[in-house]
């Protein structure tokens, strides 16, 4: 299979496309993926471009209604529940690439198939960027004022901002709108700590967060964390972007519980690490009505990097 993308020069949604590809082709082997930067009609035209970002299966557009006229101009689509955005959901990536998704769960981070990276509009990728790379380097939220200058370009508050990724689960606030969580990062303690190299230790809201915060750094880190059944240590060192895995035999569950909600509250408390696959196994087994798999380590390490690499890699004009 053919997979190729085609986007204009800066394209703000290219980089969402290309995350969500990841997600849904899955790390599949028999796929070939490449882009193109179209910058004239006559190009789009030969390519068969309906706007940016556009994707080819094969050569062909699925997303294209038949008489759509070649062009260059910003592309939108609007998903089964009746929303607008700039790419395709992951859900509608799959169904047009014939892929499925690993578990539940992988839809519940990865945002109901949408992808953790916010759109440009409104400030949206501005501040959540700001609160990213706040606590990257201090381990907490940035400072009020840091927000509102990540804000003030868009002519938004920052409150109102915050309010916006909250509601598209971006992050989580308290009741007196204060970060609680910025996926990946928890701003109080949880089971899974990361030591960045050269810098702050951080907290993760689950295993996939911590395993996607080496990736969408770009940087080395240690994670320390307790299987929940023998609480014996589980670590992963990151060293030149390869994971060395203590005890060897470690597995991640990832699972999701029944019901709507955020991430923090549907799935983060069920992505686990383990120190193998029978107390995964066990631990699953004692709680009722949750939904999952056992990830080996390549799937929790691609996964965590799939979500959660492109966040700060995406620009934010």
């Amino acid at each position: 299979m053919r997979v190729e993308m085609l986007t204009v020069p800066d394209c703000p949604n290219g980089p969402v496309l290309k995350e969500r590809l990841a997600l849904a082709l899955a790390g599949r082997a028999d796929v070939e993926l490449t882009g193109h930067v179209v910058d004239g009609q006559a190009e789009a035209e030969r390519r068969g471009m309906h706007g940016s970002p556009t994707l080819l299966v094969d050569g062909r557009d699925p997303f294209a209604a038949p008489g759509t006229a070649a062009g260059l101009s910003c592309r939108l689509y609007r998903g089964a529940d009746g929303r607008v955005d700039g790419a395709p959901s992951v859900e509608a990536l799959r169904q047009v690439l014939g892929t499925t998704a690993t578990t539940g769960a992988d839809q519940a981070v990865g945002r109901a198939g949408r992808g953790r990276l916010a759109p440009v509009e409104r400030g949206l990728r501005a501040v959540q960027q700001a609160v990213l790379r706040s606590f990257a380097t201090t381990g907490a939220p940035p400072a009020a004022a840091e927000l509102e200058s990540a804000a003030e370009p868009f002519g938004v508050r920052a409150a109102q901002v915050l309010a916006q990724l909250a509601a598209e689960d971006f992050l989580t606030l308290d009741g007196t709108g204060r970060i609680q969580a910025a996926y990946p990062f928890s701003a109080t303690p949880t089971e899974h700590a990361v030591q960045i190299a050269g810098g702050a230790t951080v907290w993760s809201m689950c295993a996939i967060d911590a395993l996607g915060i080496p990736a969408m750094l770009g940087t080395d880190a240690i994670i320390t964390s307790n299987d929940p059944v023998t609480g014996d240590p589980v670590r992963v060192e990151f060293t030149g972007g390869r994971a060395t895995w203590q005890p060897a035999t470690s597995v991640v569950y990832c699972g999701t519980r029944p019901g709507d909600g955020p991430a923090a509250t549907v799935c983060c408390g069920y992505l686990r690490f383990f120190t193998a696959r029978g107390t995964a196994e066990q631990w699953t087994g004692q709680h009722a009505g949750m939904s999952g798999a056992v990830l080996d380590q390549a799937e929790a390490e691609r996964l965590g990097a799939d979500i959660f690499g492109p966040l700060l890699a995406a620009p934010a004009p």
